[in-house]
């Protein structure tokens, strides 16, 4: 269950990096600047919509443990049509949102008029980008983990293409990397799509789509994602307010957090492979009630989760420099990534826990407790540790966020053990 979706997440990344990579060899840090901030400002708001992932695969799981197959097909067609719905909402809402997204990141004057332009293109890729989310969900539900695999592999070929024939074919710089990459998820969720509806052969049932106008039919699914929804949210935002602070200190420091973030986003998506796996299955046996089977999950997933952290940590050790200087020609900004690149390697052993756990309250959806430790970490640990060490400059900033991952490890670890004591 774990490598499908480990490989596909680990896929995921090369939109960052492949776009942070043709732009980083323009001789410049405005357009890598630019990616940088455009690409904040969209993890930003499409992961606040994250929940149509993580609500669909639980509840999905959990349909799928009780065998109820009109119930997993209806999850499909109700998180797809929430998510193309979400998506047109923020392309009809584009300007007061790229107005205040700019606004909140306080680019220099050199970047703005190009990260303003990744914005404007960025944003019709929403519908696509928010169905995806949806398809993921329902496919690391019933277990084919395989689909997610297949459309992030041709969103990022397609990326790797689009980009490269953009920026140097066409010269369109850092805003022909926002259209291939718009052009990239259309390609992929069309092909999801089609795999999707090879799935639905699996399961009984039928969905009446006058259902899928009535309000009430969406209750479960957004009861479970309204705890997701402020979770996420509260996620994202330390994202942009660490851009945001990279970028108020020079625009080489914002790059090279950009290069880093790259470093990152391996790292989160490669072990979220096993998170998602915990996911389906831990979903799987809440629903049938089988809690052996649940705890051995748990034990087997987080066993093979830290080996692979271990081998990320000692990958990122020896090649890390080697990896700064590919993505990136620009010297100055890779002075100040291989200065920082010490929080990265030790990045996987310490947030290992968190996905982890992650991973098993989503596939239970005890998604309010979720939201509560992700609260307490981020307003009782992130920011006032950023603030006690603001004269650390960006090592203070890269050792609050650290210290987010292990609050979130804590917090969620202490629930687990609480809630574990009580079912026994």
């Amino acid at each position: 269950m774990a490598w499908p979706p480990m490989v596909s997440n680990i896929t995921t990344p090369l939109l960052g990096l492949v776009d942070t990579a043709v732009v980083g060899h323009l001789g410049t840090a405005v357009h890598l600047g630019a990616v940088a901030i455009g690409a904040s400002v969209f993890s930003f708001l499409f992961w606040a919509f994250g929940f149509l992932r993580m609500g669909a695969t639980g509840l999905t799981a959990q349909a799928f443990g009780r065998e109820d197959g009109e119930r997993v097909r209806a999850l499909l067609l109700q998180s797809l049509s929430l998510g193309i719905g979400i998506g047109l909402l923020l392309i009809a809402l584009q300007t007061p949102i790229i107005d205040l997204a700019i606004y909140f990141m306080s680019p220099s004057a050199e970047v703005e008029p190009w990260a303003r332009a990744y914005c404007e293109a960025r944003i019709y890729s929403a519908p696509a980008v928010l169905a995806g989310y949806a398809l993921m969900g329902w496919f690391f539900g019933v277990q084919y983990s395989k689909g997610p695999l297949w459309m992030l592999l041709i969103i990022n070929l397609a990326n790797m293409v689009l980009d490269y024939y953009a920026v140097y074919g066409l010269g369109m710089a850092s805003i022909g990397v926002a259209w291939a990459t718009v052009a990239s998820h259309y390609l992929g969720v069309l092909f999801a799509l089609y795999l999707a509806a090879k799935q639905l052969r699996r399961f009984d049932g039928h969905v009446p789509l006058i259902s899928l106008t009535k309000w009430h039919s969406y209750m479960e699914l957004v009861q479970v994602n309204r705890y997701l929804f402020v979770r996420t949210v509260l996620l994202l935002s330390v994202m942009a307010f660490f851009t945001a602070q990279g970028a108020q200190q020079s625009d080489a420091i914002l790059a090279a957090n950009a290069v880093l973030m790259t470093f990152l986003l391996i790292i989160s998506n490669g072990l979220d492979g096993f998170a998602f796996a915990v996911e389906a299955l831990c979903g799987e046996y809440h629903g049938r009630k089988q809690w052996d089977q649940f705890k051995k999950v748990v034990r087997l997933s987080t066993f093979w989760a830290l080996i692979t952290a271990l081998l990320m940590t000692v990958f990122f050790w020896g090649f890390g420099g080697w990896i700064i200087s590919l993505l990136t020609s620009v010297e100055s900004v890779q002075h100040e990534a291989k200065l920082y690149l010490p929080w990265l390697i030790a990045l996987p052993l310490l947030g290992i826990w968190s996905f982890m756990l992650d991973g098993i309250f989503i596939g239970t959806t005890q998604v309010k407790a979720m939201q509560n430790t992700m609260i307490i970490s981020v307003l009782g640990v992130f920011f006032p540790l950023w603030w006690l060490t603001q004269p650390l400059g960006n090592h203070g900033l890269w050792l609050s966020f650290i210290c987010l991952f292990v609050a979130r490890a804590v917090t969620l670890g202490w629930c687990y053990y609480r809630n574990d004591l009580e079912q026994m």
